[in-house]
């Protein structure tokens, strides 16, 4: 596995997430699109932010060796990503439609 493979499944699983938290709570699903949308960005999001502590797809693949347990974590936190980003854009976009009444 390279790098660039482990971002793209990192990603996917954001997409997961993100779908998985708006099926469960459906107030603030934002339809197909915005689900997709948000959980690519959370889960770029996260992922770049504590890629920083060892968990970047870079540092999970080793010269001749994965490290499976940080592949755990990384696709966690990406799945988590998803999820922050379809609870905070939809919360925004609710606060924003209520200012505007």
């Amino acid at each position: 596995m390279t790098a660039t493979l482990i971002s793209l499944i990192s990603i996917s699983t954001g997409i997961i997430g993100a779908y998985f938290f708006g099926s469960i709570y459906k107030r603030f699903s934002m339809g197909f699109i915005g689900n997709t949308i948000a959980g690519v960005f959370g889960s770029i999001f996260l992922i770049k932010s504590f890629g920083r502590l060892g968990f970047g797809p870079g540092n999970i693949v080793g010269v001749d060796q994965i490290h499976y347990s940080l592949l755990v974590i990384n696709l966690l936190l990406s799945m988590l990503g998803g999820a922050i980003a379809v609870l905070g854009i939809s919360s925004l976009r609710n606060r924003m439609a209520k200012e505007r009444i």
